[in-house]
């Protein structure tokens, strides 16, 4: 498979896994999803699939490149995809509702 492709779904990988671990928090479960109920182990398995996915972004970065290079490239991806999280979460955290398979909250107004 290509290195770029690999690297794009590292990137991916990232941020769904960091968009996770947001959502296991309540504050931004409720600016997400809004009033749905989330129980504990749901926010366990958030937890549980957030960590997942970025061993699961760290492992195709080490296929790209040596472990030193891969370290990098994946921190750097770490750094991105907080980035896109914390905006998606500024601007449009009903999108992060995708993430947990519940439909989007509605807009007010």
């Amino acid at each position: 498979m290509p290195e770029n492709v690999l690297l794009l779904a590292a990137l991916l990988l990232s941020v769904i896994g960091l968009g996770w671990f947001a959502l296991a928090l309540d504050v931004h479960w409720k600016q997400a999803c809004g009033k749905q109920a989330r129980g504990v182990a749901s926010a366990r398995g958030l937890r549980l699939f957030g960590g997942v996915a970025l061993a699961l972004s760290l492992i195709l970065c080490l296929q790209v490149d040596h472990p030193t290079m891969a370290a990098l490239v994946w921190i750097m991806s770490l750094a991105g995809a907080a980035l896109i999280v914390a905006f998606t979460l500024s601007w449009r955290p009903h999108w992060l509702a995708l993430l947990a398979a519940r439909p989007p909250r509605r807009q007010a107004g």
